[in-house]
């Protein structure tokens, strides 16, 4: 798979988490205890998730967006996961006085999991550096579609400069959120896309949807693969058949490589296929987006399948 001698320079923005992930042989019902027969303490968040994911594939991966104060405990461990990982966090600005957001995820047998997450309302009145400090030498933004509060600005101007702008939806969106025009790529998860748009049927919902903004459409749906608009036209990129043990960050890391394929050069049939091996490979290990796969496994992956 050709790509650029030179890595480019992509932009994350989004709200890093502080995950504690539990491994169950099945959740819990209501009121009852259960014991995990594991217990993995790493770093998340959709966005962080996607720049792990890039990193690894050989992007170099900018990270911008609030954290809680310098003071409390939870940041200190996610940055010094993000410097391990060549992921550049000077762009991170802290809040004082917030919490850096934790999140408790249980993962039952068949590798599905259930999540409870605390964010700090305040994070959301961060204030990002300047456009000319974030956007220098950038060939791509990644964007979580829960952040466009704070950086709607930043994305209008990437896209005055002809920069991509790819919005990872993991949550219903709001048919006036100023992100759905905005964007330049749109990839949601099927069951947000259906929330978004009203409509139970995917391939619908991306027409409706492509009445209200220019973006490029596509909806992730697990082991079923992935549907996108070409010109109008349905079009579906498989998924790739594995024994999955841990789906946790597999949408992000499916929005890394994606960003990433597309930054390269590659067009967007390429770039689904490449970031369906990539979230394939994460799903066969444990570890959220920790477990993404490096580029040598994503490229003999794709070579070894007809």
């Amino acid at each position: 798979m050709a790509h650029s001698a030179i890595a480019p320079r992509i932009l994350c923005i989004g709200i890093p988490v502080r995950d504690l992930t539990f491994r169950v042989e099945a959740v819990p019902e209501r009121g009852s205890k259960a014991n995990a027969t594991h217990l993995a303490e790493i770093c998340g968040g959709n966005a962080l998730n996607a720049a792990i994911a890039m990193a690894r594939l050989g992007g170099r991966v900018a990270f911008a967006g609030p954290m809680g104060d310098a003071r409390e405990t939870s940041s200190g461990f996610i940055l010094e996961r993000m410097a391990t990982e060549g992921i550049d966090s000077t762009q991170i600005v802290r809040i004082p006085g917030a919490a850096t957001p934790v999140s408790a995820i249980i993962i039952d047998a068949s590798g599905e999991r259930t999540l409870t997450i605390f964010r700090d309302p305040t994070l959301w009145t961060v204030q990002l550096p300047g456009a000319d400090e974030l956007l220098a030498n950038c060939q791509a933004v990644l964007v979580e579609s829960r952040c466009g509060v704070f950086c709607i600005d930043l994305c209008t101007e990437a896209r005055r400069r002809g920069i991509p702008v790819i919005v990872g939806v993991d949550r219903a969106m709001a048919l006036t959120d100023g992100l759905l025009t905005t964007a330049s790529h749109l990839l949601f998860a099927s069951e947000q896309l259906q929330e978004t748009v009203g409509i139970t049927e995917d391939g619908e919902a991306l027409k409706r949807l492509a009445n209200l903004t220019p973006a490029f459409l596509a909806a992730t749906r697990g082991p079923r693969g992935a549907i996108w608009l070409n010109e109008g036209r349905l079009e579906e990129t498989p998924a790739f058949p594995v024994e999955a043990v841990d789906t946790l960050g597999a949408g992000d890391v499916f929005h890394g490589a994606f960003t990433l394929r597309l930054a390269e050069g590659g067009d967007v049939r390429e770039a689904l296929r490449f970031a369906a091996a990539a979230a394939a490979l994460k799903c066969t290990r444990h570890g959220g987006g920790l477990a993404a796969p490096q580029r040598i496994e994503v490229e003999g992956f794709l070579h070894g399948v007809p």
